[in-house]
């Protein structure tokens, strides 16, 4: 009789077991990434929600309250500034601020003149509506903020204010502490930086210069750049500041 054959182990029998494990590294690879979204920074989701609007044309709600897409790009900026501007001169009137544009952000410099009595760093009562206002436009965005302050080159020492380094500092926090006090805003949103006279508008050789220069700016930061407190190039804003100081309002 004859012998049935010894049945014959095929050697790709057990493959299977390699496609479970590829399978299961697909998994854990996609929990991997979902995990990571999950955790991802804000500032890099901003990059990149900032750029697909710009590739689909997705409007970029600069004050609506949408997280981030802000000062990405030169028009974002300007509509900011535009926002500023309308908010703050309502009726047409001039009044001692002026309002700028460069990469770093949209600077609102507002001039001594407006804020303080001279080789003073306490915030006279008339000004406070305009601050009012302009908090009201910058608690609706989620830029960082920086409050600088800025003196003419004449030297002061006084008791209370030692240098222009002093008076510039306390100008600057006094109006931050202003906006963080009554307005509510963030304080990590906020940075306070003196700059004495090192950073001037126009050179301080006239009484109507000097004047220019004395003033506390606040810069609405473009995210991403990666500035705080880190101080600019001395040129960098200065230099695309028109000749007549910026748009008055």
């Amino acid at each position: 009789m004859r012998r049935r054959a010894k049945h014959q182990v095929h050697d790709n029998e057990e493959r299977w077991l390699l496609t479970y494990s590829d399978l299961i590294t697909l998994l854990l690879g996609l929990f991997v990434i979902l995990y990571s979204i999950s955790k991802v920074d804000a500032g890099k989701y901003a990059e990149i929600s900032s750029a697909l609007n710009g590739v689909f044309g997705a409007p970029t709600g600069v004050l609506t309250g949408a997280p981030a897409m802000l000062g990405q790009s030169v028009d974002e900026r300007r509509e900011i500034a535009n926002d500023l501007e309308q908010a703050l001169n309502p009726d047409g009137k001039q009044i001692p601020i002026s309002v700028t544009t460069s990469e770093r952000g949209v600077t609102v410099h507002i001039m001594e003149e407006l804020l303080f009595a001279s080789g003073n760093a306490d915030l006279k009562q008339a000004s406070l509506p305009a601050i009012d206002t302009l908090a009201g436009v910058l608690r609706r965005l989620r830029n960082d903020l920086r409050v600088e302050g800025h003196t003419d080159n004449v030297p002061i020492s006084t008791p209370q204010f030692p240098s222009n380094w002093h008076l510039s500092v306390a100008r600057a926090l006094n109006v931050a502490y202003y906006l963080i006090q009554r307005h509510g805003l963030t304080q990590e949103r906020v940075s306070v930086v003196g700059y004495s006279e090192y950073r001037p508008l126009v050179p301080n050789d006239s009484p109507a210069n000097r004047s220019r220069n004395r003033r506390v700016d606040i810069v609405i930061l473009t995210p991403g750049t990666g500035q705080k407190a880190t101080p600019a190039s001395p040129t960098a804003d200065a230099g695309r500041v028109p000749a007549s100081g910026g748009r008055p309002l």
